[in-house]
């Protein structure tokens, strides 16, 4: 296998000079580690007073812990208090953009986690004939603020600083990056996860859960299934230096 033309490996990458990176990884409604998290960023910056600094939220915000509600209102606030919080769309966040636009019974919000999100705005989740299905949409229409699906609606499906590159669950091997589809930036796993080429950026990504954060030449996973561990991780980047954050609420 052969490596790009222009390819960096994770020893060399380096953030922007001046600019700290902060990514966090799959939250899947778990309210209190992202809180904590985002009180150990907030304590770092304060510390630290790096020149300028970003905060990636790799996706997956809703679906399966208890409270999505309340993380997307912490990172709806969180946009709106400084522009350098970034949110990035995950599958479980595109599934429920499509449920509200056309629902049904087999999808991945009414299969996988929905029902924990509907929960947490006060929706019982009932898909079992038309008329459940229906009632279900139209209270979830009524219950979630526009200022939560704006953003989802909104939300970019990968960023870059430096020698990184950010999204949900990886990338097409061997496609450029401003090349990159939508439903492989958010959806891709063994293409990505098996192969050792480098890419022309280090890859950070969430969407596979693993039992540790997981370092390799061409990619960093830090979807450590929070909702299932209890434990939110999170990298940070500082020039050449990379380490893991972890909250456990």
């Amino acid at each position: 296998m052969t490596s790009p033309a222009h390819s960096v490996d994770l020893e060399r990458a380096r953030a922007p000079e001046g600019m700290r990176l902060y990514a966090i990884g799959d939250i899947h409604g778990c309210l209190d580690q992202l809180d904590e998290m985002h009180q150990l960023i907030a304590d770092e910056i304060a510390r630290d007073k790096p020149e300028d600094w970003r905060v990636i939220h790799l996706g997956d915000f809703i679906d399966r812990g208890p409270n999505s509600r309340g993380v997307l209102s912490r990172l709806v606030a969180a946009r709106a208090r400084d522009p350098r919080n970034i949110v990035l769309l995950g599958n479980h966040d595109a599934g429920l953009l499509d449920f509200l636009a056309l629902p049904t019974p087999h999808s991945l919000f009414a299969r996988y986690g929905g029902d924990a999100t509907a929960a947490s705005y006060g929706v019982e989740l009932r898909v079992e004939d038309d008329v459940a299905l229906r009632r279900t949409h139209s209270a979830l229409r009524r219950a979630i603020p526009r200022s939560q699906l704006e953003m989802l609606e909104t939300a970019a499906i990968s960023v870059s600083f430096g020698d990184f590159f950010f999204c949900h669950a990886g990338i097409k091997p061997g496609v450029p990056l401003d090349l990159q589809r939508r439903d492989e930036l958010i959806w891709i796993r063994d293409e990505f996860l098996e192969d050792a080429r480098l890419h022309p950026k280090v890859v950070v990504h969430g969407h596979t859960p693993v039992e540790q954060p997981e370092f390799r030449r061409n990619r960093v996973n830090i979807d450590t299934g929070c909702y299932r561990t209890g434990t939110l991780t999170g990298l940070v980047i500082d020039q050449a230096n990379k380490r893991i954050l972890n909250a456990k609420g």
